[in-house]
């Protein structure tokens, strides 16, 4: 097998099941032990205020769409993104292919047509996957917000928290998705860059999703030494 196609063979699905592993992991953290990711408490956080806010409150309204409007508006510029990335790469991929016969070196991996066009495919997926996630978001969302500020014995029974969490898990699949595509968009320049950018992608993603433990029997947060 030669060099370059034994990279792409080996470094792509590793760098793979390292992100999906990685997100597996933190699926199975936020079920089974939320307090030790910030999404599981900021959960925690959102139920507790869904269930005090009484809905139909004029008062509140206000509360609640500013409560909302950041949330939304990140979802958007991740929708947005996900877009120009993905015709940015359309126009720079056929640049890529055309200047693929100066880079020789198996350093860069494979250079083939059909290497080629799962580069480009992969990539392309991951960020359509992340606008359908963000679009979705964004509809449960603007859904939520209008839900909160209405009246309606239809609003009990935990619907309206239902349509609220689907909007915030639905938003953070969104950018989940995009951070996973832009190793994949690395892989233009070989397969080795994609193993870099995914380890280096996982490490920030833990320093940002998990909290330090808590103990058993206290609530302030221990820092190992």
């Amino acid at each position: 097998m030669r060099v370059d196609l034994c990279l792409d063979t080996i470094f792509i699905p590793f760098s793979l099941f390292i992100t999906v592993t990685y997100h597996v992991y933190l699926c199975h953290t936020i079920k089974n032990n939320p307090s030790r990711t910030t999404y599981g408490i900021d959960k925690l956080k959102r139920t507790t205020w869904s269930l005090n806010l009484n809905q139909g409150d004029s008062g509140k309204a206000m509360l609640t769409v500013q409560s909302l409007r950041n949330t939304l508006m990140s979802t958007i510029l991740t929708a947005s993104i996900t877009i120009l990335i993905n015709l940015g790469l359309a126009a720079l991929s056929n640049n890529t292919y055309n200047a693929s016969h100066l880079f020789s070196s198996g350093f860069f991996g494979s250079k083939s047509d059909e290497i080629f066009v799962l580069k480009y495919g992969s990539t392309s997926l991951c960020l359509v996957m992340s606008f359908l996630f963000s679009s979705m978001a964004i509809g449960f969302l603007i859904d939520a917000n209008f839900l909160m500020n209405a009246y309606g014995e239809f609003l009990s029974g935990g619907y309206t928290e239902t349509i609220l969490e689907r909007g915030f898990t639905l938003a953070l699949v969104g950018s989940r998705v995009l951070c996973v595509a832009v190793p994949l968009m690395l892989w233009m320049l070989g397969p080795v860059p994609v193993l870099v950018a995914s380890l280096l992608l996982v490490f920030v993603l833990h320093e940002l999703d998990f909290v330090c433990k808590f103990p058993h029997k206290h609530n302030k947060c221990i820092v190992a030494k």
